[in-house]
């Protein structure tokens, strides 16, 4: 209790004391009961101020801007009873919550302004968020995900018994890039060309349960204008404030509106260039633009004073960009040195792969996975780079145990349903793990297709009639739920002239046809189907087509492998001369 209210204690008391003394015995009684009345209402005064004060210096309102959202781990399961805090930027106060069973939080009564976000939970915790609130109303959604530390010691040595044979060094140097020429593969070019496929798509995998929103504007269309009104209206009472700029600045740049966002946080660079919030926005709009070298250059900028992770993983994404693969791939690993973060570890390993350091993504991506067991997207592109260096088994079962971790995500089932087809033979655990798919997503198109795949790939001729039935009816019931599965359609139609029932095969690689005018396969089967059935003139229209879409589609492998240069590798110890390794 503060002296203050005390004395306001001791002054309403010595009142009561004196009204007593005036009265005579016989109102003793009453002199109480009225001393117990005045008491209590003291009390409710006391409390009554405290509550004001403390609503005072309390950082949030009755009415304003809501920030909700979820705690979830590198698997996507919510975090209950995690730390979460609420800072505004330039303020010393912030607030504190913590999330429910289902990983929920939520702050309400906010005041406009820019806000960082972030939790935590024995050790792990988020990277900060930041939060721009715009209008009373608004509600913004922030999912925040928890890693381990960012210390690198105990990141990459979390634990004696899950220590990582990972120096400080790597046991290779990226010393130059190549032609496509170059590209390595193993098998058939039906198998190099599903590698290559899926080193594309695991760059596009993102960390299961995030969701990103940056991009909209929570309250609608209506709320978005009367935002952009309330924050030009400030602008032009003060044209050269920071704030004035940056928070127009920034509100465009939520918006994807990115070329008018541009000058507005150059206006507020040139201000007060040491606010680092935006000179990063400014990067950002830059990138998102496409003003790649713009966007580099003050990357750079912002790297001479401040020396982090997420700088040197924004100049490694701008680098591609730019198309230089080599500088990209070395602020990856960099990245990783300052944060061996999961997004950092998985990027880098992703970058390996994409330009074909296919052993050197194997073991950045297996050295990652030893420190987040639990990240499905880890052994997904583990799984791709063994398959990249014909380690078929290895990599299915890696995909196997990456649907084993999250088994609503769809993305180890697509892949190893592709690597299933490519293989040269039948993989280990993939079909049990397909029918899995089937089972709990009976309606998907693709679950069917890859499962009809894997049945049809164990048969040995004669083939079990009780089999491919089964595979008949998944194919029919793909095409069913997407008639836009190509192939579908066309695995219905080998499945048909396998059984010599032409017409039938005939009407399914037309539909296939129908679909992609450009599927190859599906105009050189059609035209033996033709042959088969004594129809010589289509036939031979169907094999026209079938080698000029097959010219068409080399130049485009050519002309996309020549964009993706291949990494130069040197081992420790050998000589920068590609011959000696």
């Amino acid at each position: 209790m503060q002296p203050s209210k005390m004395r306001d204690v001791r002054k309403v008391g010595s009142s009561v004391n004196g009204l007593g003394k005036s009265r005579s015995s016989s109102n003793a009684g009453y002199s109480l009961y009225l001393y117990g009345i005045l008491s209590l209402i003291a009390v409710f005064i006391i409390m009554f101020a405290s509550g004001a004060i403390a609503q005072q210096s309390h950082p949030q309102h009755s009415d304003g801007f809501a920030i909700q959202g979820h705690v979830i781990n590198l698997a996507g399961k919510p975090v209950g009873d995690a730390s979460v805090r609420l800072e505004q930027k330039g303020a010393l106060e912030f607030l504190e919550t913590k999330t429910n069973a289902a990983g929920i939080f939520e702050f309400t009564g906010l005041a406009a302004g820019d806000y960082l976000l972030s939790a935590k939970k024995s050790g792990l915790s988020s990277h900060d968020t930041s939060v721009l609130a715009l209008a009373e109303g608004d509600q913004k959604h922030v999912d925040l995900i928890l890693e381990a530390p960012v210390d690198l010691k105990n990141a990459l040595s979390p634990s004696p018994s899950q220590a990582m044979e990972f120096s400080d060094k790597p046991n290779f140097t990226i010393a130059g890039v190549t032609d496509w020429t170059a590209v390595g593969g193993h098998g058939s070019d039906s198998i190099l060309r599903t590698s290559e496929d899926l080193a594309r798509e695991t760059l596009s995998l993102k960390p299961e349960g995030l969701r990103y929103i940056g991009s909209s504007l929570p309250g609608g269309e209506n709320d978005g204008v009367e935002s952009e009104r309330k924050l030009r209206a400030s602008l032009a009472r003060s044209p050269g404030s920071f704030e004035g700029n940056h928070q127009l600045g920034e509100f465009y740049l939520h918006a994807g509106r990115y070329l008018d966002a541009i000058p507005l946080l150059q206006a507020a660079y040139q201000i007060n260039p040491a606010m680092i919030g935006n000179a990063h926005d400014l990067a950002m709009a830059y990138k998102e633009a496409g003003e790649f070298s713009q966007a580099r250059e003050q990357v750079q900028r912002l790297l001479e004073h401040n020396d982090t992770a997420d700088l040197h993983h924004l100049l490694g994404e701008i680098d591609e960009k730019l198309n230089d693969p080599l500088a990209a791939v070395h602020e990856d690993e960099q990245a990783v040195r300052l944060n061996p973060s999961e997004q950092n570890y998985f990027e880098w390993g992703s970058e390996l792969l994409l330009h074909r350091a296919v052993w050197q993504a194997v073991e950045v991506l297996r050295n990652g996975a030893k420190v987040y067991p639990k990240s499905s997207r880890m052994l997904t592109g583990l799984g791709t780079a063994l398959f990249a260096g014909a380690l078929y088994d290895q990599a299915a079962l890696r995909l196997c145990e990456a649907s084993d971790l999250n088994p609503t995500d769809v993305a180890p089932y697509i892949f190893m349903g592709k690597i299933e087809i490519a293989a040269p033979a039948p993989l280990p655990c993939v079909e049990q793990k397909l029918e899995q798919f089937v089972k709990k997503q009976p309606q998907n198109s693709l679950a069917n297709y890859f499962y009809a795949m894997a049945i049809l790939k164990r048969q040995k001729q004669p083939a079990d009639r009780g089999a491919l039935e089964e595979a008949e009816t998944l194919l029919v019931k793909a095409v069913k739920n997407d008639p836009h599965c190509v192939e579908a359609y066309l695995q219905l139609g080998i499945l048909y002239s396998s059984q010599q029932n032409y017409e039938k095969a005939i009407d399914f690689y037309t539909r296939a046809i129908e679909v992609n005018p450009q599927s190859g396969e599906a105009h050189y089967r059609l035209g033996v189907a033709y042959d088969r059935t004594a129809q010589p003139a289509k036939a031979s229209r169907e094999f026209l087509l079938h080698d000029e879409i097959e010219k068409q589609q080399a130049d485009a492998i050519d002309l996309q492998r020549r964009e993706i240069k291949q990494f130069l590798i040197v081992l420790q110890g050998q000589s920068l001369d590609p011959r000696a390794q």
